[in-house]
């Protein structure tokens, strides 16, 4: 009854679930979240926060992200609706800096997307009241969650829609180079050493360390 493999996005540290579902005549049954399918791919999931947004057409959430330590890695789907779920990698000296990509997620395929802390996420809503809701590795902390313009030009995002509606905290957000000037964005390897410390080895010694 599980999801099939994570597959892998353009943005390394990003990935796509996509559950099995079982319907009858009750209805539609699914595994929307299976730890050890986040593990197998060395990111394990300690969930601190869930949060649900509920938004209209042509709605843009973000780009967000955390500092890290300890950052946010996210585990997003959308029950109601449709959104463009987007990641993008702001992490600085990674070899794809820069680099989006987009997945659909919406109430027919229950995909899942799942972002490694330091990488960008927002998304667009594509249909009425698309109500999105994602897991956190970490809670909100004001003071250490930024954002960069989800419109921003260098970025190029390709929002399936003819006008986008943002908050205006999101339309006052730096673009990339601006943050990368202001020195706000997550270092790589800072990232890299943060995934090691949550990965499958330091999983197996915690456990161990509890029997």
């Amino acid at each position: 009854m599980a999801a099939v493999e994570p597959q892998p996005t353009a943005v390394p540290d990003a990935y796509v679930l996509t559950p099995v579902q079982h319907g009858d005549e009750r209805g539609t049954f699914l595994e929307w979240f299976r730890s050890e399918q986040l593990e197998a791919v060395g990111h394990p999931l300690g969930l601190a926060q869930a949060n649900l947004s509920v938004s209209r057409p042509g709605v843009v959430r973000g780009i967000h992200y955390a500092d890290v330590p300890p950052g946010q890695a996210k585990y997003v789907t959308c029950v109601r609706g449709a959104v463009l779920d987007v990641v993008v990698d702001l992490r600085v000296g990674s070899p794809t800096f820069g680099t989006w990509d987009g997945v659909r997620l919406d109430d027919t395929d229950r995909r899942v997307l799942y972002l490694a802390e330091g990488l960008g996420h927002g998304f667009c809503a594509l249909e009425p009241d698309s109500t999105v809701v994602y897991l956190c590795s970490d809670v909100y902390r004001p003071g250490a969650e930024h954002g960069v313009h989800p419109l921003d030009a260098a970025l190029a995002i390709d929002w399936p829609v003819e006008s986008t509606v943002l908050s205006p905290k999101d339309a006052a957000a730096p673009t990339l180079a601006e943050a990368l000037a202001a020195g706000a964005l997550p270092d790589y390897e800072t990232c890299l050493s943060r995934y090691a410390e949550a990965g499958p080895a330091a999983s197996l010694q915690q456990s161990s360390t509890l029997d």
